[in-house]
């Protein structure tokens, strides 16, 4: 039974390729006499004729490979591309860094820890990037006498 033409119809109706076309095999008698695209259109309607639904791409692998990364997994040298400073960025780890040093500093000052006279040597000094972290400016004032 050559139903080419029925399907090219169908194909041509439902903006799509002649291969993704089913025809129902209870209906091939019906489907056989439709020779105008407005039987088609009926035959269509009536389940008779339909499309093939597309087949998708499963998510279970990169699912599951994004928990693993949520666990903190799969991130070893092998996985890492790009240098330090293009994974996290020197300017953002400046900042976080110099953050924290002032914030320090304020603390100290507020609960007059440090005199306000050294207070402000030590922020320029943080500005400056002499301090390499919030300990080494306590080593710094310890070394000094600078802490009451």
């Amino acid at each position: 039974m050559q139903l080419k033409i029925q399907k090219r119809l169908a194909a041509q109706i439902l903006k799509t390729s002649g291969k993704k076309i089913r025809l129902d095999s209870d209906r091939l008698e019906d489907i056989k006499e439709a020779i105008t695209k407005a039987d088609i259109k009926s035959l269509i309607k009536d389940n008779a004729i339909t499309e093939k639904r597309a087949r998708g791409i499963s998510g279970h692998r990169i699912n599951k490979k994004r928990l693993q990364k949520s666990k903190g997994r799969r991130s070893g040298f092998g996985s890492i591309k790009g240098s330090k400073g293009a994974r996290r960025g020197k300017k953002g780890a400046w900042i976080r860094r110099v953050r924290v040093q002032r914030g320090f500093l304020k603390l100290l000052r507020d609960r007059k820890i440090i005199p306000v006279s050294e207070y402000r040597p030590l922020y320029m000094k943080t500005k400056g990037g002499f301090f390499r972290s919030k300990r080494h400016i306590k080593v710094y004032m310890k070394e000094r006498g600078i802490i009451k």
